[in-house]
């Protein structure tokens, strides 16, 4: 029995005028998985597409990549939840090797390294914010990760036992501080960075970049977060 049919997998993939991008990402969602595109208000037919290619879509009408996300996870009903962009900077199709050591008890919390592709793939600013990120996440939690990028894959209710809370730019951090306080394996996989279709909303400029990073600040100086299991498992 292959990995598609024998685990039951959601994709979340959070989408903000994503029309362009849609038809390739969702090309690329393993058989037998069902994507979750959470339109977060769109107003370039993303909805429509994302349906007319047989994705599910899910309303989420709070602004906001972690809004988005926690829509999505909240719609899930899999054992397993990724999570992938929807500008066709990440290939999806890489969530099976991430799915299978998560369901071989190998990680708790899979991540995608991002390895740009090609030259400006990845603007100084965001390089540096992810950089400095990491570098803080090391300080708060003792993981030595070098991305905190939207690839990622776990099981649904060990993620809806992190209660996520940020809406925002923090909610990839807080997902992973949240993780590595409960005791979970967290595991970083290198995965191509493709050139993304249509600008970025969060880190495509210094501002935005900014922003993110003062959400993410905001996660680091919660207190230690404790759960009653403990591990993911």
């Amino acid at each position: 029995m292959s990995l598609v049919t024998e685990h039951s997998v959601d994709v979340v993939l959070p989408c903000l005028n994503e029309a362009g991008a849609l038809p390739w990402v969702l090309a690329r969602i393993p058989d037998g998985w069902r994507a979750l595109v959470v339109d977060n208000g769109s107003t370039d037919g993303s909805a429509e597409i994302a349906r007319s290619l047989g994705a599910t879509v899910v309303p989420e009408s709070r602004r906001g990549f972690g809004a988005a996300c926690h829509a999505g996870l909240m719609a899930a009903e899999a054992e397993f939840v990724c999570v992938c962009d929807c500008d066709a900077s990440l290939d999806p199709g890489l969530l099976t090797g991430f799915v299978r050591q998560v369901a071989a008890g190998e990680a708790d919390l899979v991540l995608g390294r991002r390895r740009p592709q090609e030259r400006g793939v990845w603007p100084l600013h965001a390089r540096a914010g992810n950089r400095a990120l990491a570098t803080m996440l090391h300080r708060r939690t003792g993981l030595r990760l070098h991305d905190l990028g939207p690839l990622r894959a776990a099981r649904r209710e060990a993620l809806l036992g992190l209660e996520l809370t940020d809406r925002r730019s923090g909610y990839p951090l807080q997902m992973v501080v949240r993780a590595a306080d409960a005791g979970w394996r967290v595991r970083e996989e290198d995965v191509p960075y493709l050139p993304r279709t249509g600008k970025s909303k969060v880190t495509g400029t210094w501002r935005g970049t900014y922003h993110a990073v003062r959400d993410m600040r905001a996660v680091l100086a919660e207190p230690p977060y404790a759960t009653a299991a403990g591990g993911a498992r």
